[in-house]
């Protein structure tokens, strides 16, 4: 009687081991993580009926709207001023190098033309597939696009709801089926993956749903996600898309990418970030504009430009990319406060996008003066505030520096390296946002 349970354990145990070795990245999976922690910025973009109130993408859970009221908003989505090209387009005047689309977030409501849910846009007014529309001008324009898809729904009967930590408020009575339910996404990811040409990734979020909140010893899922499904049908579909997911926990065997939302890595000003960054996998960290991740009217809060382009630099710092979000209006269009600040940091970036793009982390954290990013025999010192005092290098890592400079304009910079240590008198210029100095080492 004993030894059944006994196998039944080691089953199931040596099943989750043989899960978690035996992803083996194909090699065009290797050359894609390459690419992405060079491209270093991407465009998040949070937009669907949920931006029709005004009040950001958690509307319906916040509100405690039930299904049959939300899913009145499907009447009222007619997008006329979306433009994709226009989308794509700020995104590459930002310097952006990808684009993270939702095409289905927590409210449930899909994008596409998908065959298996009746809460989609083509059952709207607009009846226009936005993914397709805006895969093909990425492709058009040389864009890479990666698809947010939400593991959580507060709509369908069958999500696993009861153990969940939202939408609880939505009116559902019926029981969940997590059998179905993971079904039905599978199917949902086979359209994504197949109908709309190459994808760069996929951004899963939601997770958390299923688990005690952030910061609590442990975290372990009420559900058994089936990842090892999930994620062997994307990379089957696709080898080379990445899968990340915001579970706010260190990288599940599948995974290729690690994301920090509202924080930098090793930073945990959110609440939400008490893993540790990966040595093995690319990182990227979310932030938003102004406070919000879906249109929010009441919302005016802009970060500056000055903001936008440390905390870029600083990510870069740390090896880390930046996902920066915009919140299109319900009709489509990108305000004017999002815009404004996008072109900004593509300004910027025109001038400095060679200390950005490409870079690894600097030798040194990010320090109250600015940071450190790295590219072959260069170091890029980013001064955000130095009081026009002299910047110290500690622990330097080379014994020789051939040229320093200034990025914008080739002045030279005096430096020095005494006692292992590098000393750059510099003071910042005042009318710059962040002065790039170039150092030019030997070993």
């Amino acid at each position: 009687m004993f030894l059944r349970p006994l196998f039944f354990f080691l089953f199931i145990l040596l099943g989750q081991y043989s899960f978690s070795q035996s992803y083996t990245p194909s090699p065009s999976n290797l050359e894609a993580r390459k690419w992405f922690s060079d491209a270093k910025f991407g465009l998040f973009i949070h937009w669907g009926p949920f931006s029709i109130p005004g009040s950001g993408e958690w509307v319906m859970n916040d509100r405690k709207i039930n299904v049959k009221n939300y899913t009145l908003l499907e009447r009222f989505f007619n997008p006329t001023e979306f433009n994709a090209e226009e989308w794509v387009t700020a995104a590459k005047k930002g310097g952006m190098k990808y684009i993270t689309l939702i095409t289905r977030h927590h409210d449930g409501f899909s994008l596409w033309d998908t065959k298996y849910s009746d809460f989609n846009i083509m059952n709207t007014q607009y009846k226009k597939d936005i993914v397709k529309l805006v895969a093909d001008e990425c492709r058009k324009q040389d864009m890479k696009l990666f698809l947010y898809y939400s593991l959580l729904d507060w709509r369908r009967e069958d999500y696993p709801y009861e153990t969940g930590r939202t939408g609880q408020h939505s009116g559902r009575t019926g029981k969940g089926d997590y059998a179905s339910y993971l079904q039905f996404m599978k199917n949902q990811l086979t359209e994504l993956l197949t109908n709309y040409g190459e994808i760069a990734g996929v951004w899963f979020d939601g997770h958390w749903d299923q688990t005690a909140p952030e910061g609590q010893e442990d975290r372990t899922s009420k559900i058994d996600w089936k990842y090892e499904e999930i994620y062997g049908l994307i990379h089957q579909l696709q080898p080379q898309c990445l899968i990340g997911n915001n579970h706010h926990l260190s990288p599940l065997p599948g995974e290729d990418f690690q994301m920090f939302e509202r924080d930098l890595p090793g930073e945990n000003k959110s609440g939400l970030s008490f893993q540790q960054a990966s040595d093995h996998l690319p990182i990227e960290a979310c932030e938003t504009i102004n406070g919000s991740w879906g249109f929010n009217l009441s919302d005016t809060t802009y970060k500056s430009p000055k903001q936008l382009i440390e905390y870029l630099v600083k990510a870069a710092g740390l090896g880390s990319n930046l996902l920066l979000n915009i919140g299109p209006m319900p009709n489509g269009e990108i305000q004017s406060e999002f815009k404004e600040r996008l072109d900004s940091v593509g300004s910027w970036l025109e001038t400095y996008g060679e200390s950005v793009y490409g870079t690894s982390a600097g030798y040194i954290a990010p320090q109250s003066w600015g940071c450190l990013t790295q590219k072959g025999n260069k170091v890029y010192v980013h001064v955000f505030n130095n009081d026009g005092n002299d910047i110290t290098l500690n622990k330097f890592p080379y014994k020789k520096i051939k040229k320093a400079y200034s990025l914008a304009d080739g002045t030279a910079i005096k430096v020095k390296i005494s006692e292992g240590n590098a000393i750059i008198s510099s003071k910042s210029d005042v009318d710059e946002l962040n002065h790039v100095i170039v150092l030019e080492t030997a070993d």
